[in-house]
C-alpha cells in the first residue's frame, strides 16, 4: 500500500517546517534586519541626510529610469518569444531557447565586458558611434543594454511553460471565426497569460534595479550620472560610511519587500482566477 506524500508523523512535519522557517531567517530575514539596523545607527536624521544626498537621488533617479526603459523592451520581447514558442515550429526554435537562457549561465560582469568590447572605444563600432556623437558605454545606453541582458529571460520563462500548457485551440477557434492575430492575441492569448505576465514583470523589474555586475562593468561609475543605486552603495561602502551605504540599500530592500507583498496580494485577491487559468 502506498503513503500519501502529505501523511508524514507530526514531527515530521514540524521538523521540514523549522528547517524552512530556520533557512529563511538566516538568509532572508537576518539579513533584512541587519540593513536597518546598521542604516538608523545613528538615528533618523541620519538616515534622512544619507537618503537626500544630491548623489543618492541621482542614484534612484538613474535607477528608475533604467528599469522604466529596460523592463517594457524586455515584455515586448518576452511576448514575442514566449507566442513564437509555444504558439508556431520554426527552424531555430531550439536555438531560441538556448539563447533565453543564455544569462542565467553567464556572469553578468563578463556580459558588461561584452559590450565594452562591442561599443567602447577603439572598437569598430565604438569608433563609429564616436564618429557620429553617439556614446553607449559610460552612458545610460549602455546601462539599459546592460540590464536588458540580464533580465530578458524572466518574462519569457514564466510565459513560455503556460502558453505551452494552454495550447492553441483558442487562438484556432478565434481565427475560425474570423479573427486576425493581433485581435487574436489581445482578446484571446493575452488575457489568458496576464497572471503570468504579471509575475514575469515583477521579477523582471526587482532584477533590473538591483543588478551590478553587468551595469558596474558599463558605467565608468561616474557619480552622479552612471551610478545605479548598487553602485552608489558599493562607493559609499569602500569609503567607510557605512550608514549611508546601508541607508541606501535600504531602499533597495524596500523595493524587494514591496515586489513580494504585490505578488502575494495578487496571490490572493485573485486566486480563484489564477486556479482556473493554470487549470
Amino acid at each position: 500500500m502506498r503513503r500519501s506524500p502529505t501523511s508524514e508523523s507530526l514531527w515530521m512535519r514540524a521538523l521540514l517546517m523549522a528547517v524552512g522557517l530556520g533557512f529563511m531567517a538566516v538568509l532572508v530575514l537576518l539579513p533584512m534586519a541587519a540593513v536597518f539596523a546598521e542604516a538608523f545607527r545613528h538615528g533618523w536624521v541620519a538616515y534622512r541626510n544619507a537618503l537626500e544626498d544630491p548623489l543618492a537621488l541621482a542614484a534612484v533617479r538613474l535607477t528608475l529610469l533604467v528599469a522604466a526603459i529596460a523592463v517594457p523592451l524586455n515584455v515586448v520581447f518576452g511576448l514575442a518569444a514566449s507566442w513564437a514558442i509555444a504558439k508556431f515550429d520554426f527552424i531555430g526554435k531550439r536555438l531560441l531557447i538556448t539563447f533565453i537562457d543564455l544569462p542565467f549561465s553567464v556572469s553578468p560582469v563578463i556580459s558588461g565586458l561584452i559590450y565594452v568590447l562591442l561599443f567602447g572605444s577603439g572598437s569598430l563600432l565604438g569608433d563609429w558611434l564616436s564618429d557620429h556623437d553617439v556614446q553607449i558605454i559610460f552612458a545610460v545606453p549602455g546601462l539599459v543594454i546592460a540590464t536588458m541582458f540580464v533580465t530578458f529571460p524572466f518574462v519569457a520563462r514564466e510565459l513560455i511553460p503556460l502558453m505551452e500548457e494552454q495550447g492553441t485551440e483558442e487562438e484556432e477557434a478565434a481565427i475560425m471565426l474570423g479573427a486576425n492575430g493581433w485581435r487574436t492575441f489581445f482578446s484571446v492569448t493575452l488575457p489568458n497569460i496576464k497572471w503570468g505576465l504579471l509575475y514575469g514583470v515583477l521579477l523582471c523589474n526587482a532584477r533590473a534595479m538591483g543588478e551590478f555586475g553587468a551595469v558596474s562593468v558599463v558605467s565608468g561609475h561616474i557619480r552622479g550620472l552612471t551610478n545605479t543605486i548598487p553602485l552608489h552603495v558599493e562607493i559609499l561602502y569602500n569609503e567607510y560610511n557605512f550608514v549611508a551605504a546601508f541607508a541606501v540599500a535600504s531602499i533597495l530592500t524596500l523595493l524587494a519587500v514591496v515586489t513580494l507583498l504585490l505578488k502575494s496580494l495578487i496571490e490572493f485577491k485573485f486566486a480563484p482566477e489564477i486556479r482556473a487559468q493554470k487549470g
